[in-house]
């Protein structure tokens, strides 16, 4: 019997409905734009790419951006307030499963203990309508890191069957969506069949993958931490941190004052930051926790793999592959260095 949350869609019926839902709501969607994909505020349906295999930047950057204000001062008066984040609620269509599994990681960094109210207020104005990944790319071990199927987390979930799409609802917001947008059909449960065979032959097409099981990763980490590989390749490292930039479960920021010459009215910014950037473990007597690139590259590699885990209970890489693809010098691969550090552990 099929399931009673899956519906089906016309794709020429869905690109209907995704122009009736632009008309009412900001879109972020996958567009195709030299030299790959990027997720951008659609202008028309035919702009929509949801065939791509990734995207340059994660989807969950929106809830962070790379630059933003958070407060507003002044010196003389002692004055600050907090400042006003407005934001209009969106549609993010086209994430992919390993994406929205590094959404989840998020969620539990910056609404746990502490509640990142700009990165909440993002988070729940945002549905999220998500896609399989059926054409994964070179770089991506997604499937060794079992994130290559989507977790409970999406609001509606597409299934490309070739003619049409399956829509999944994962949410009361989801199934509001999909009856004011969408014309939909009953479906067959050869359909859903089709679906799931779909999804296991495209777990067949990644390239890379663990000679392990993930949940083994903390433990060789344990046992790697003298490892000659890490000064190997920590050597080749240019600190450039575009492993960390494109990288989807990368949380870290810095906070900055700006003062206006007039030394009366200021502001306070956070940006991005990255654990690979000489100077990021530096204090303020000027000692550096992480000197070089084998420190840092350590780090980086123990943090996705084991530390992630111990403090939000879930690993800190989903397979994405994009750090792999970014690095300069090739030294960036996580498949390659827990491949290599499990037979040094044997």
């Amino acid at each position: 019997m099929a399931d009673s949350n899956i519906f089906r869609v016309t794709k020429s019926e869905f690109q209907h409905s995704v122009q009736t839902m632009m008309e009412e709501n900001d879109i972020l969607g996958v567009k195709q734009k030299a030299p790959g994909f990027i997720f951008e505020r659609l202008l028309n349906p035919e702009e929509l790419r949801l065939d791509y295999d990734i995207s340059l930047l994660p989807p969950n950057r929106y809830f962070i951006p790379s630059r933003e204000s958070l407060i507003k001062f002044n010196l003389i008066s002692k004055v600050a307030r907090a400042s006003e984040t407005v934001i209009r609620p969106c549609i993010i269509l086209g994430i992919h499963p390993y994406d929205l599994h590094a959404v989840k990681i998020m969620d539990a960094v910056y609404t746990g203990n502490v509640i990142d109210t700009n990165y909440l207020i993002r988070r729940r104005a945002a549905l999220i309508i998500g896609v399989d990944c059926l054409n994964p790319w070179p770089y991506s071990f997604a499937a060794s890191m079992g994130t290559a199927m989507p977790p409970r987390l999406f609001d509606l979930w597409l299934s490309d069957l070739g003619d049409s799409y399956l829509i999944e609802v994962g949410s009361v917001k989801g199934n509001g969506l999909l009856r004011r947008y969408f014309k939909t059909t009953s479906v067959a449960e050869a359909q859903i069949e089709q679906r799931d065979l779909q999804r296991k032959e495209s777990l067949l097409q990644y390239k890379l993958s663990l000679d392990f099981a993930p949940e083994k990763i903390p433990e060789i980490l344990d046992k790697s931490w003298q490892s000659s590989m890490w000064a190997e390749l920590g050597q080749k490292c240019f600190s450039c941190g575009s492993c960390t930039m494109v990288c989807p479960t990368c949380v870290c920021f810095e906070v900055q004052d700006q003062v206006d010459l007039n030394l009366q009215n200021g502001e306070r910014w956070r940006h991005w930051d990255s654990c690979m950037f000489a100077g990021f473990a530096r204090i303020a007597s000027g000692e550096e926790f992480r000197p070089g690139g084998t420190e840092r590259l350590r780090h980086r590699l123990h943090r996705k793999g084991k530390y992630m885990l111990e403090r939000w209970g879930e690993l800190g890489c989903v397979g994405c592959g994009r750090c792999i693809h970014a690095c300069l010098v090739d030294i960036a691969s996580p498949v390659y260095a827990y491949n290599r550090l499990a037979k040094e552990a044997q």
